[in-house]
């Protein structure tokens, strides 16, 4: 069975470039804007073209589903990391966190949940600053009781590096270095 590619619903945006692309060698009167975004769900980053006049705020959500769209005319597709403007690359680590934030619980889950990958390796292995050690207790206090939220986390696992700097971290890892194993990049 073939998996559907992810599809975003929400976007939010990292850099809005009301002149286009300045490397763009299109004359000027034929540049369109362009929305550099992350998307909410998956954490695509995608290319985006808004409506004609249509301005928008780093930080802010914007509607990319199927249904009828205020602000975006149309999606460009996946953004490449080399087109990433230095505005957005600084973004993406407080954008990640605001969205690390308002989904504490699904994230969470994930230090509930994971799985080995092999007999050798576990995806919680994955994480940067986590060890054999640190999976062992965390994998030992999830059988005790599933963990609440991030402090619980740290609470409860001994010298635990703090649980969302770590998911960050391999957010951005997977999206710009494009990791063999995608543990939250869709």
């Amino acid at each position: 069975m073939e998996m559907s590619p992810a599809r975003e619903e929400i976007a939010i945006v990292l850099d809005f470039l009301p002149h286009g692309y300045p490397f763009d060698k299109t004359p000027s009167h034929r540049k369109t804007s362009i929305v550099q975004a992350i998307g909410k769900e998956h954490l695509i980053l995608l290319e985006l073209v808004p409506k004609k006049d249509i301005t928008l705020q780093i930080g802010d959500e914007i509607y990319i589903g199927e249904g009828k769209r205020d602000q975006i005319h149309h999606i460009l597709g996946k953004l490449e990391i080399s087109k990433l403007t230095r505005t957005a690359e600084e973004e993406l680590k407080y954008v990640i966190e605001k969205i690390l934030d308002k989904n504490q619980t699904k994230f969470v889950e994930f230090f509930n949940k994971a799985q080995p990958l092999t007999t050798r390796m576990h995806q919680l292995e994955l994480l940067p600053g986590l060890g054999k050690k640190h999976m062992w207790e965390i994998i030992e206090e999830r059988r005790v009781e599933p963990f609440k939220d991030f402090d619980d986390l740290k609470k409860r696992v001994k010298l635990m590096p703090d649980p969302k700097k770590v998911l960050i971290n391999r957010i951005i890892s997977e999206i710009i270095k494009d990791e063999k194993h995608h543990l939250f990049v869709g």
